[in-house]
């Protein structure tokens, strides 16, 4: 069915390359096996994302990272884990997650409604797959609106890609979520933000997660067409341990990651200054 079309990502290195396979950890294939980060060119190449380890004609430089504990990553290492050939063959879809940051500074997460086959109850941004002839502002802006019933006009918003990321997730009065993709949302001030992009899943501790928390974050519950807002222990975003099981209510690893790169590019704004 047309609908179900999808973007898939191509990978390129040393000028030979092809679609990437679902067992294949992409970020693989531009670094080291003991690393897990890369620097590659990217961008919609003739209906398909490409990444690349040389520009190509507009694409845009760009981080590209797996969790350390990336399934594809350990398929080399432990042969009882190889997919069956109809896994192994399947194309990567491309996907875009929406980070936005509010004037006030607050940046909107999403959890994944419960009945979801994959990551339930996992706090993410809004965002879905790139669909054919689309640009990745457009996807952003599509899923935005159908998970949020946000509708951001051209000229009111700026935006930059902040990076990749492999994974085997006067506004207020205007949300109207879709149930079947969202069971909640929250607005999260920048010192919660920064506690969350300070955790590493898998860690035994909290690391270099900030004191002077708030003990809970103010959610919006979702259900049956109506909302309410409810408090959720802070500790509940903190959670490092997915080993646990996809249903854990936690925040994405690639969520994490993105919010460490927003981070970032605000520290790049305030050095260049005025």
């Amino acid at each position: 069915m047309a609908g179900l079309a999808r973007v898939v990502v191509h990978v390129r290195r040393g000028g030979a390359g092809g679609p990437a396979r679902f067992g294949q950890s992409v970020t693989g294939t531009f670094c080291p096996a003991h690393e897990d980060t890369a620097v590659v060119s990217c961008g919609l190449d003739g209906g398909r994302f490409l990444l690349s380890d040389v520009p190509f004609p507009g694409s845009t430089a760009a981080l590209l990272k797996r969790p350390s504990f990336c399934p594809a990553k350990r398929l080399g290492e432990q042969p009882e884990l190889a997919l069956p050939a109809e896994l192994r063959d399947r194309g990567v879809a491309a996907g875009v997650a929406v980070l936005l940051q509010a004037s006030t500074g607050r940046v909107l997460l999403t959890r994944r409604a419960g009945t979801l086959s994959t990551f339930p109850n996992v706090w993410v941004p809004p965002g879905g797959h790139v669909e054919p002839g689309e640009e990745l502002l457009a996807v952003g802006l599509r899923e935005l609106e159908e998970e949020t019933g946000l509708r951001l006009e051209a000229g009111t918003f700026s935006w930059r890609m902040l990076g990749l990321w492999e994974s085997h997730e006067q506004l207020e009065a205007r949300m109207r979520p879709s149930e079947s993709e969202v069971s909640a949302y929250a607005w999260l001030e920048p010192p919660v933000l920064e506690a969350i992009a300070a955790t590493e899943d898998g860690a035994e501790s909290l690391g270099n997660v900030p004191g002077a928390l708030p003990a809970t974050v103010g959610v919006t519950e979702l259900s049956t067409g109506s909302s309410s807002t409810v408090q959720l222990p802070t500790a509940t975003f903190l959670n490092t341990a997915p080993a646990e099981g996809e249903d854990v209510e936690r925040v994405s690893t690639g969520t994490k990651f993105a919010l460490r790169l927003w981070l970032e590019s605000l520290g790049e704004q305030g050095r260049a200054g005025p």
